[in-house]
């Protein structure tokens, strides 16, 4: 709970630009996921990703490779740049804190990203 609040707490910081458009259409969630557990993150991340605003035009990539007799390496990828990379074991095990991660720096990066254009759209007319 304590880290949704963090969550909510960058939205409203960074909110500032996060006006939609009627016509946007939020960005997209892919799953490449070959686990359970990878599967479970992806579930996990879906839900928080319905509540992050100005996505538009963002695709987010949750990819899986085996480790052999060893787990799996999770990385989730936006618009095909890699921001957040995480190890699962073979075990179920709570991957709560991993998916609030990077829910955490999808929500750094959308920002930073949405704040460069927003600079540059201000740069561009002589403000």
């Amino acid at each position: 709970m304590h880290k949704m609040i963090k969550i909510l707490a960058i939205i409203i910081v960074f909110g500032f630009n996060f006006t939609a458009k009627a016509e946007d259409i939020s960005g997209f969630l892919l799953d490449q996921s070959i686990s359970r557990s990878g599967h479970e993150f992806y579930r996990q991340l879906s839900i928080l990703w319905q509540d992050i605003p100005s996505t538009a035009g963002a695709t987010v990539t949750i990819k899986e490779a085996l480790l052999p007799k060893a787990g799996t390496v999770l990385s989730v990828e936006l618009n095909h740049q890699i921001v957040y990379t995480t190890y699962l074991g073979r075990r179920l095990s709570p991957i709560d804190e991993q998916v609030e991660q990077a829910a955490l720096i999808l929500i750094k990066v959308l920002a930073s990203n949405n704040f460069s254009k927003f600079s540059d759209d201000l740069s561009s007319s002589g403000l």
